[in-house]
């Protein structure tokens, strides 16, 4: 039986990345910096990783995706692709947080710090009790585990924590926002629906 193949992708920061993986084996990742554009570009970057490596869609057999902390936009971008693809694909999805990608294959007890907008940061300990993402202003940690630097590209991460999910993937992915977004609803009357 051939080796399972994952595709991940993230859109979670002003960036489009994504990996393709036969097994063990990265066969291709890409990230290419940018602030916006992300849904213009994620499927012509993923044919892209395909098409390098001989493979199709009907190839895969697991979608990994970022579901975030990040940039509002950026997430739901690729958590729709991710759920759009494995529907048609009919092959499981897995939302894989960027903290988690962060902290594969590194020794526990370890804290994760991934830079947001401005002065703040996104940050987890793993190894330890049971945590959750945490959004603070940079130099404001509380006490905790040492600080750790990722081994593994975040995009490549999310492929391989979804190889080892694909049996039992859970709920389908959706994103992880740790506030409120900051766009809000019109303050005008809705429009009148006519029947």
């Amino acid at each position: 039986m051939p080796d399972p193949v994952a595709i991940g992708f993230d859109t979670s920061a002003a960036h489009c990345a994504a990996a393709l993986l036969r097994g063990n084996d990265v066969l291709a990742h890409l990230s290419e910096e940018m602030t916006k554009g992300q849904a213009e570009r994620l499927f012509p970057l993923l044919e892209s990783l395909l098409a390098g490596a001989g493979l199709g869609w009907r190839d895969l057999n697991v979608i990994g995706v970022g579901i975030g902390p990040g940039n509002f936009t950026g997430i739901r971008i690729a958590v729709a692709a991710a759920r759009g693809l494995a529907l048609s694909l009919g092959i499981p999805a897995v939302g894989v947080s960027a903290t988690e990608a962060a902290a594969l294959d590194l020794p526990r007890p370890c804290r994760v710090v991934l830079p947001l907008r401005a002065d703040q940061v996104v940050w987890q300990d793993f190894g330890g009790e049971e945590s959750r993402p945490h959004q603070t202003i940079q130099g404001s940690l509380p006490p905790g585990p040492a600080l750790a630097e990722p081994l593994v590209p975040t995009v490549v991460a999310i492929a391989r924590i979804a190889l080892a999910r694909r049996t039992t993937p859970g709920l389908r992915p959706a994103p992880l926002y740790l506030r409120p977004a900051d766009a809000a609803p019109a303050r005008d009357a809705p429009p009148l629906i006519l029947p």
